[in-house]
């Protein structure tokens, strides 16, 4: 925690910095010592102020749930796909058909569904209650899930459909012809959720046990940019943390133990060595020194008791700029 704190408190979230230090270091927790921060999702949504912001275990997709489908889907089976599911390419490399009357046209239109619907049936044929696409789903395949009472979600935009693949144990895929090679991805629960006037899909339960999503709120967009590079900081800071727990003590106490030292050497040794040794010794003091000038204290007084401090035994003090001591 004290570590998050100090990582926040030069930044726009100091004023918060006991709040998002908790969700960082609930968040880092849940990795369980590894350093992919991939499985830590950071959305970021306007309205309400910064302290407003959550920590949620699971994934959110920033997407809504197609029309007449399940709200709710418990023990999902996860399909992800990147694959076009509007009607056949004949529309997109503008080509042309001449037909001689309406009949033929309804009779194209007709073979196109057709198409369709063995494309929607291949992808039922993977026992899933619910289908992620990257691309768009048209009405009438959007029709046909919600008949089969599957819960469709079209254009989950790349960062989202990867992370998601990522994180409920599947893989994306783009063709449907042999269901035993696909990878579905598993999750408990796929429910609805509001926050602030936004409605966004919320998967809890993930294969990934370690994942979570941090919802950022604030004022703007500026506010809320500047809050998920410094949470992202302080992610950074902690998962390594975890990984090597020892810690330097700051404030220019390392300096200081260095510059007792390297005065010693140069007491002891003859000659004019002595004085480029005694140069170093006076560069490091110049480090507490400039802390202290930085906070407006004064540096010479300062310094000057630290010095002191330090010629006694196991000495761990350095400068506190917020008490001025």
């Amino acid at each position: 925690m004290k570590i998050a704190m100090t990582t926040l408190s030069s930044k726009i979230l100091s004023q918060d910095k006991e709040h998002f230090a908790q969700l960082a270091v609930d968040a880092v927790m849940r990795l369980k010592g590894s350093t992919n921060l991939e499985a830590i999702q950071i959305i970021k949504k306007p309205g309400g102020s910064l302290k407003d912001s959550f920590l949620d275990e699971g994934f959110i997709l920033d997407k809504k749930i197609g029309l007449g489908q399940p709200k709710r889907i418990e023990n999902a089976k996860i399909l992800v796909a990147n694959t076009a599911m509007d009607t056949d390419k004949v529309k997109i490399y503008g080509a042309r058909v001449r037909v001689d009357s309406m009949s033929k046209v309804a009779e194209i239109e007709g073979a196109e569904k057709e198409k369709m619907r063995e494309k929607v049936k291949k992808i039922l044929g993977h026992g899933i209650n619910c289908f992620v696409n990257r691309q768009l789903i048209y009405n009438f395949p959007e029709e046909l899930f919600a008949d089969a009472g599957i819960l469709a979600i079209e254009h989950a935009d790349f960062d989202g459909i990867e992370r998601l693949a990522l994180v409920t144990g599947g893989e994306i895929a783009s063709t449907f012809d042999n269901p035993e090679s696909v990878k579905l991805g598993h999750c408990k629960l796929i429910e609805e959720i509001m926050i602030g006037e936004d409605k966004l899909i919320h998967f809890s339960g993930v294969e990934m046990g370690q994942a979570c999503t941090i919802v950022l709120r604030g004022a703007s967009h500026h506010v809320l940019d500047e809050a998920e590079r410094s949470l992202h900081d302080a992610l950074c800071v902690l998962s390594q943390t975890v990984n090597d727990t020892r810690v330097l003590l700051g404030g220019g106490w390392p300096e200081m133990v260095m510059a007792k030292e390297v005065d010693e050497l140069a007491r002891k040794t003859p000659g004019k060595k002595s004085h480029a040794i005694e140069a170093f010794s006076r560069a490091l003091v110049a480090i507490p020194t400039i802390i202290a000038d930085n906070a407006g204290l004064d540096s010479a007084d300062l310094v000057a008791k630290l010095r002191a401090e330090h010629h006694k035994e196991g000495c761990n003090a350095g400068i506190d700029v917020i008490s001025g001591s």
